[in-house]
């Protein structure tokens, strides 16, 4: 194709200056034209504008004829162009609008494409799991696999998947489905962790207790320390709550049966736990420090000792009767069989019992004195037909050793002869179970009483003396003496056939004839009673020493004294004031290992207070209506 080269188009500018477009110069024809019109000659150049009128009015012509020849064609074609053009407007607002709505749908097909990947994703894990069905049920179904086993009590199965589920949470522990299962499990272990520990609250025998105990083991909760904390805490509420079912309305039947469920369960279960646990090897827990195991295991056994005493404390001060000395015997036994295990606690009974006799017979003096009081509020010294201790036929003396008769001239004075009857009384009750140690707390209580005496005499003196007439101060007189001859020397050898001086000098390490350097120790200071009654009582030769007298009786007292240990009170020689025995069915006798406590026979010691009316004339004189009816038994 030609073109019009730089020179050319020069040389064309400088001819035809502005004659023709610039849009001519891209033409091709135009070149072509121009190429030919420059080789023309003169002539030719002369007659080609001639030409070119006639070949454009050839072409006019041409146009004219087929533009009318096809008119119909050039209507067509305009419609068709008009068409042609409304056409594309209509796809060029169409390719706008689906340009527009392409990135829409480009999501959509991208969100399409995924969903589908995530359904066929979850059909081919439906087919797995469809293939895996029964593993997955089996799974699915442990729960409720667990629960029943722990409710059944098959604690083995029930360990067994345990460990299977910790297994599977270690290895699956971000599936969902694997954490609901493992905390379904946990609870049904945390309910089987409530059943063991509630069969050790129950009356479990070592079989079970070392079954429990192994799978609490198995369970891994407790370290061995808080396991063997676990275990007596169990033990000790089931045995709180044997020793609550215990009626307690009778405190003597309360504290039997409390000293023997104790004495039987709690060895039982100091022989489980020591079966079950080893006491050899220190426990090492995880901060590394040695537990004291035997720390624990001391710890609960003093609790519980400690429980016992307190039950045995609050039960004597409510009231035993008289069976003090069956109880101590239980008591002991009760220690004695403890000592095996190392927990003897036997010296903790003595300061108990002896405190409670000791109250019991404060009281009994007390209302001793109390009644003597009210009698001579209203005695009257009336001269009687003929004195009754005068008239009564002289007893045998006895041939047993440690045999004391009550004086007869006491019935002659109706207040000294009811209080001697209380006071030996509270002697009878305190024999069977009379602690040496007691000697000079007794002492001293009697001591009192009598000085109790002493001055409601005196009182009774002051009130009446001025109308005494010489046979009233003559019986008075004689009323004085009973006390002072009669009364208060037989009280003091009651006291020392109860606290035989030869004990008490072994006790203290002295000669029996020194004991009474030690002060008012199982003898009375008869010169401190009497010296009030002085002025009254008629002088006389001097009275030969206590100390001789004690001295006498040491043959009597101790030929059937038997020995204690250290930290046990002895039993003392047992005041015998009459022919007959003191019935002893109400007193249990202890078991035979326990060797501190000894029940009286029948043929060794005789009571005072309920045999000394027996001897007694059965009726007392009719001029003495207000006679204590107590003594005659």
């Amino acid at each position: 194709m030609a073109t019009v080269d730089v020179e050319d188009e020069s040389i064309l500018v400088s001819i035809f200056k502005d004659s023709f477009s610039e849009n001519w110069r891209e033409n091709p024809d135009f070149a072509t034209y121009l190429s030919e019109l420059s080789s023309y000659g003169v002539e030719k150049l002369n007659r080609e504008p001639e030409r070119l009128c006639e070949e454009r009015a050839h072409i006019l012509q041409q146009t004219r004829e087929l533009a009318f020849s096809n008119y119909k064609t050039f209507i067509r074609t305009a419609h068709c162009t008009k068409e042609i053009y409304r056409d594309f407007g209509r796809v060029e607002s169409s390719l706008s609008k689906l340009l527009d709505k392409l990135p829409s749908f480009g999501e959509k097909c991208r969100g399409f494409v995924k969903e589908a990947e995530d359904i066929g994703a979850s059909r081919r894990m439906n087919s797995l799991t469809l293939n895996r069905h029964t593993e997955i049920l089996e799974i699915l179904e442990i729960p409720q696999l667990m629960d029943t086993c722990v409710r059944n009590g098959y604690y083995e199965e029930a360990l067994e998947l345990a460990a299977y589920v910790k297994r599977l949470e270690k290895k699956h522990s971000s599936l969902p489905v694997i954490q609901g299962i493992v905390h379904e499990v946990r609870q049904s272990a945390q309910l089987m962790l409530n059943q063991l520990l509630q069969q050790l609250r129950s009356n479990s025998q070592l079989p079970v207790c070392l079954r429990v105990i192994g799978y609490l083991r198995r369970m891994d909760v407790f370290t061995e320390a808080e396991l063997r904390v676990k275990f007596l805490q169990a033990r000790g509420s089931w045995l709180r709550s044997v020793l609550a079912a215990i009626p307690d309305e009778d405190p003597y039947f309360h504290i039997t049966k409390t000293i023997e469920a104790c004495r039987v369960h709690l060895f039982d279960i100091i022989t489980q736990y020591r079966a079950i646990f080893s006491d050899e090897d220190p426990l090492l827990p995880p901060g590394g420090q040695t537990v004291n195991e035997g720390a624990i295991f001391h710890g609960w056994v003093v609790q519980q000792v400690a429980q016992f005493l307190e039950t045995l404390d609050r039960d004597l001060k409510r009231g035993v009767g008289g069976r003090l000395d069956s109880l101590l015997g239980q008591c002991m036994y009760f220690g004695l069989s403890f000592s095996r295990v190392g927990a003897d606690f036997r010296g903790q009974l003595a300061p108990m019992f002896q405190q409670v006799a000791m109250d019991t017979f404060h009281k009994a003096v007390k209302e001793a004195v109390d009644k003597f009081q009210e009698d001579m509020n209203l005695y009257t010294l009336i001269s009687l037909p003929s004195m009754l201790g005068n008239t009564i036929p002289p007893v045998a003396p006895s041939t047993q050793p440690g045999t004391l008769q009550p004086p007869m001239a006491l019935l002659d004075f109706p207040p000294l002869a009811c209080f001697l009857n209380n006071v030996l009384t509270a002697f009878n009750d305190l024999r069977l179970c009379c602690p040496i140690g007691l000697a000079q707390e007794v002492t001293r209580c009697l001591e009192d009483a009598l000085l109790k005496v002493t001055k409601l005499i005196l009182v009774f003196h002051r009130a009446e003396e001025s109308a005494f007439s010489s046979r009233e101060r003559e019986l008075f007189v004689q009323f004085c003496c009973a006390f002072a001859e009669d009364m208060v020397p037989f009280l003091n050898r009651c006291l020392q056939v109860l606290f035989p001086p030869a004990q008490l000098a072994q006790i203290l390490g002295v000669p029996p004839t020194q004991v009474h350097k030690y002060g008012n120790v199982g003898c009375l200071c008869v010169s401190a009673v009497l010296e009030p009654l002085e002025f009254v009582l008629p002088k006389r030769e001097p009275m030969p020493e206590v100390v001789d007298l004690a001295v006498d009786l040491t043959s009597l007292t101790t030929a059937e004294t038997e020995s204690l240990p250290p930290h046990a009170s002895p039993p003392s020689e047992k005041v015998q004031a009459a022919q007959d025995p003191v019935p002893t069915s109400h007193a249990q006798q202890p078991p035979q290992a326990a060797p501190y406590t000894e029940e009286p026979s029948p043929n060794q010691t005789q009571p005072i207070a309920s045999d000394a009316g027996k001897s007694i004339p059965e009726e007392m004189p009719p001029t003495h209506p207000h006679t204590d009816t107590t003594l005659m038994e």
